[in-house]
């Protein structure tokens, strides 16, 4: 068994094959964390925008209750008016 192992670790092709196969790995494990970094990257433009919606409609609520009438009175002047 050491008399195989010592071959292969010895052998010019074992050597060459080594190597080739750490490249290989190296490339594979690099562009799995490309693929996640991209994932995530996704995943924090859509919660971004999805946030932004959200402002954008409480923004809205917001102008919309600051011209709200502001008691009772108001309320009956804007109604027979017709600017409600």
């Amino acid at each position: 068994m050491g008399t195989l192992i010592a071959w292969f670790s010895g052998s010019r092709l074992m050597l060459v094959a080594g190597k080739w196969a750490a490249i290989a790995l190296t490339i594979s494990l690099f562009l799995l964390s490309l693929r996640r970094s991209a994932e995530r990257a996704g995943r924090l433009a859509e919660r971004l925008e999805n946030r932004e919606k959200a402002y954008e409609i409480q923004r809205r609520m917001l102008e919309a209750s600051s011209r709200r009438p502001r008691n009772s009175n108001e309320l009956a002047r804007r109604l027979r008016n017709g600017k409600f």
